[in-house]
């Protein structure tokens, strides 16, 4: 049976609460809902996207506390090379303003294990937040690997310092890159590995765990991963079962612009292949995976593919839409 593509997720209108400082460009946004008393329920891993302005969509892990329905909190790093999102929450964003949120959704799941190693890069560290706080309510072991370049820059530590020798503090420049092979080297049955941060992390924690048992990494990725997105662009059939549409993805067209322009809805949100809003089944045709989200069991099964970004192997793909 191929598997259940991902539904567009709830739009919500939130108010801004609060914006606090948290570390060197760093500030923590406490949201609240602009109607009614009461936000949608969220799991540890789960993700908004925030509308900032036209084309300005960015997503933010929630850091919070689950169990508070009345406020939602995210933690949002100034980039150096913005491209609008953190610019625009650092310098535009005030309280009282009115915001469109999309979701809460999750693509990062905590899996239930006998054990837990979080490894957190930066503003990675805000999905494993409350990972933390659901492994200390369900008294599950845990540890927490906490990397960046400087510790004034690395933002929630008055937090995790409650968690006292379950938490390492990896500032770079005092203690150079984090030791992975030391981490990683040697396989733990029964621990799972998350993983958030930046791509560099990602690619060398993935590297690191080639040997361990399928399932047990757990990444999340906000950028595509590196080169990703290359290769050759050629035209292709996409055949929309449901709608009953045969199209040609041309060249200079992804999938969804495609799908769009034949006057059917897509869900997308990222348009990099790294959030799984676009999901779609596939039934018939071998797709060209160009995505940093599938995993490669999820890749070499072909049931599904990401609209946004991956194209086709073969002349002809039937996808459930």
């Amino acid at each position: 049976m191929p598997n259940t593509p991902r539904s567009a997720p709830a739009e919500v209108r939130v108010l801004v609460a609060e914006i606090q400082l948290e570390a060197t460009g760093v500030v923590s946004v406490r949201l609240e809902p602009a109607v009614g008393d009461k936000l949608p329920a969220w799991d540890p891993g789960a993700h908004i996207d925030l509308v900032l302005g036209p084309d300005l969509e960015r997503q933010y892990s929630l850091c919070g506390d689950p169990t508070d329905l009345r406020s939602w909190r995210i933690g949002v790093l100034r980039e150096p090379e913005s491209r609008g999102g953190s610019a625009h929450v650092h310098e535009k964003l005030v309280v009282g303003d009115e915001v469109l949120c999309r979701g809460p959704r999750n693509n990062f799941t905590l899996d239930d294990a006998d054990d837990y190693l979080f490894i957190a890069g930066g503003i990675g560290i805000t999905p494993i937040l409350p990972m933390i706080s659901a492994c200390e309510a369900a008294g599950k072991p845990w540890r927490l690997v906490y990397g960046g370049r400087a510790e004034e820059s690395m933002a929630f530590r008055s937090e995790l310092a409650a968690h006292g020798d379950r938490v390492t503090i990896w500032p770079q420049d005092a203690k150079g890159l984090i030791d992975l092979d030391g981490l990683l080297g040697t396989p733990a049955p029964g621990t799972h590995v998350y993983c958030c941060g930046p791509g560099v992390l990602l690619d060398a924690v993935e590297q690191e765990c080639a040997t361990w048992q399928a399932g047990t990494l757990h990444l999340e990725r906000f950028r595509p991963k590196e080169g990703a997105l290359d290769g050759e662009n050629s035209a292709f059939e996409v055949v929309l079962d449901f709608s009953d549409i045969s199209i040609t993805v041309t060249p200079d067209q992804t999938v969804a612009e495609a799908i769009e322009a034949a006057g059917v809805d897509v869900p997308t949100s990222c348009r990099e292949g790294t959030c799984g809003t676009c999901e779609t089944v596939v039934l018939e045709g071998e797709p060209d995976h160009r995505d940093s989200f599938l995993t490669p069991e999820e890749r070499a099964s072909n049931e599904v593919m990401m609209v946004c970004c991956s194209r086709a192997c073969s002349a002809r793909l039937v996808l459930d839409l």
